[in-house]
């Protein structure tokens, strides 16, 4: 099995992420269109990882984002803690990483509180990307999915 390479630097925009190939399939990298929606996802919102895999065109593999985020590098530009599973929760504090407190602390200092039960609420906090710059169609066509 051929592993692409992660490059040094991650895409800031889908544009962006949609011109680099992945050399094994002729496709945009799909971690790197991961990245490139948690981008977009705006200071003291949160979205879910379900909601990041349809944007990405990989409807119903809410996984495939979680392991896309796990593959970030230390000090990764990319807002990963921005992303909670689909019951608002942060799905690292339950796995008792210190990745799960780090989150917690990243999401209080953008003013989105987290309660004693590690949950944000996704009424009040949550992304609303279909008011948002970036909408599904227009994600996935400069992606090259359409």
């Amino acid at each position: 099995m051929t592993r692409a390479r992660t490059p040094a630097r991650l895409p800031r925009s889908i544009g962006e992420a949609a011109s680099r190939i992945d050399e094994t399939t002729g496709t945009p990298s799909s971690y790197e269109c991961v990245y490139a929606i948690v981008r977009n996802i705006p200071r003291g919102r949160v979205t879910t990882y379900g909601t990041v895999a349809r944007l990405a065109g990989r409807a119903g593999q809410a996984r495939f984002v979680g392991y896309a985020l796990s593959n970030l590098r230390d000090g990764s530009a990319v807002p990963w803690h921005r992303v909670v599973n689909a019951q608002g929760r942060l799905s690292l504090e339950r796995a008792g990483s210190s990745s799960g407190v780090t989150q917690r602390l990243r999401l209080e200092r953008e003013g989105v509180p987290v309660n004693a039960a590690g949950r944000v609420s996704l009424v009040r906090f949550g992304w609303q990307v279909e008011s948002s710059p970036l909408r599904r169609y227009e994600a996935l066509q400069a992606m090259g999915y359409l």
